[in-house]
C-alpha cells in the first residue's frame, strides 16, 4: 500500500508583491532590434508573467561594450534583473561570461548547471557547450543566456520565472 502524498505549495513559487523590473541586453554582431528574436522572446515571457521590461539594449560581442551595457542597466536604480542573451558559446567572439565576471559579487553556478541539464533534453550532448550562467552584482540578479530563442524560452520559462520572486526576496529587492 503506497503512501498518499499531499502537494504543498512551495514558498519559492508564491507571487511577489510587485513585478520584477528587468533590463534585457542582446549581445550580437549581427542582430539589432528588428532581428532580435531572442531578446523579444525574453521580453514577451517576462511580460506574460506580469513582470516589467524597463529597457532593451543591443551591443556587439565586445567585452568592454557588454560591461558598459550591464553597468548602464545597473545604473537604473529600479532594475532588479539584468538579462543578457548571446555570446555564451565557445566561438572566438563569444565573450559574455568573461565580460560579466569582473562585475559579479556572487556567482550562482546552479543556474548554468540546471540550464545545461534541461537543455540536454532538447539538444543532446551539445548542451555542455553552453556557458549560460547567473550571478549577483550590486544586489541585482544578472543572467546570461545563449542567443537561441529556444534556449532563451527554456531558461526563462523553466528556471527564471518560477524562482524570480524568491531570489529577489532573498536579495531584498522585493
Amino acid at each position: 500500500m503506497g503512501v498518499k502524498r499531499t502537494k504543498v505549495a512551495s514558498p519559492h513559487r508564491r507571487p511577489a508583491d510587485r513585478p520584477a523590473r528587468c533590463v534585457v541586453i542582446t549581445v550580437s554582431d549581427s542582430r539589432g532590434p528588428k532581428e532580435d528574436t531572442s531578446g523579444e522572446t525574453i521580453a514577451r515571457l517576462l511580460l506574460r508573467a506580469r513582470h516589467e521590461v524597463l529597457a532593451r539594449a543591443w551591443v556587439p560581442d565586445e567585452a568592454p561594450l557588454i560591461r558598459r551595457a550591464v553597468r548602464a542597466g545597473l545604473k537604473r536604480r529600479a532594475a532588479d534583473v539584468i538579462l543578457l542573451t548571446g555570446g555564451t558559446g565557445v566561438a572566438p567572439r563569444d565573450r559574455t561570461p568573461e565580460a560579466v565576471a569582473p562585475l559579479l559579487e556572487l556567482d550562482l553556478p546552479g543556474f548554468g548547471e540546471q540550464f545545461r541539464a534541461l537543455s540536454a533534453r532538447q539538444v543532446g550532448s551539445a548542451a555542455w557547450l553552453s556557458r549560460a550562467g547567473a550571478g549577483v552584482c550590486q544586489g541585482r540578479l544578472v543572467i546570461w543566456l545563449p542567443g537561441s530563442p529556444r534556449a532563451v524560452k527554456l531558461a526563462v520559462s523553466r528556471l527564471l520565472i518560477p524562482e524570480l520572486s524568491h531570489v529577489l526576496g532573498l536579495l531584498q529587492r522585493l
